[in-house]
């Protein structure tokens, strides 16, 4: 085996790869819950996919034929840094748009950070509903201390 066989022989290997990585990006959107997690597999399975499939076909172009091919390099640059953004944009349009999380999602941290000011809102209003029963129930204590009193 020459070095020209062994570079065709990774390529072919990478594109294989992409390929597998594609499937397994398919049974994650078939399988999975909600819109976050199907994107998450959407995104980050076939981003690498793609990427594998590029490259390896880069090199087997590079090792069989002596073709440095610029346009698989742009490519593999343009999915590398469009497609995370374009998954984190529409998961986070959905999250605003206020689709629900799956059930089996046990906790939403993002909902502190972003609606802040709503829960800062809903504390003072339960803290002033806390006062109003604090001030009836010194009121109730006082009447039945002064009903104590004045039977005596």
């Amino acid at each position: 085996m020459n070095v020209n066989e062994i570079g065709e022989f990774i390529g072919a290997l990478l594109i294989l790869t992409g390929g597998f990585a594609s499937v397994i990006s398919a049974f994650g959107l078939i399988r999975l819950p909600d819109v976050y997690t199907r994107s998450h597999a959407a995104t980050k399975s076939s981003t690498l996919a793609v990427l594998l499939t590029l490259l390896g076909t880069f090199l087997y172009f590079l090792f069989s034929q002596q073709i440095f091919s610029v346009r698989l390099l742009l490519g593999i640059i343009f999915v590398f840094l469009t497609a995370p953004v374009a998954g984190h944009l529409i998961v986070r349009a959905a999250y605003r748009s206020k689709v629900k999380l799956a059930d089996i999602s046990t906790e939403d941290e993002l909902f502190e950070v972003l609606y802040k000011e709503e829960k800062e809102k809903e504390n003072e209003v339960e803290i002033e509903e806390d006062k109003e029963v604090e001030v009836v129930d010194e009121i109730e204590i006082a009447k039945e201390n002064d009903g104590i009193s004045d039977k005596s």
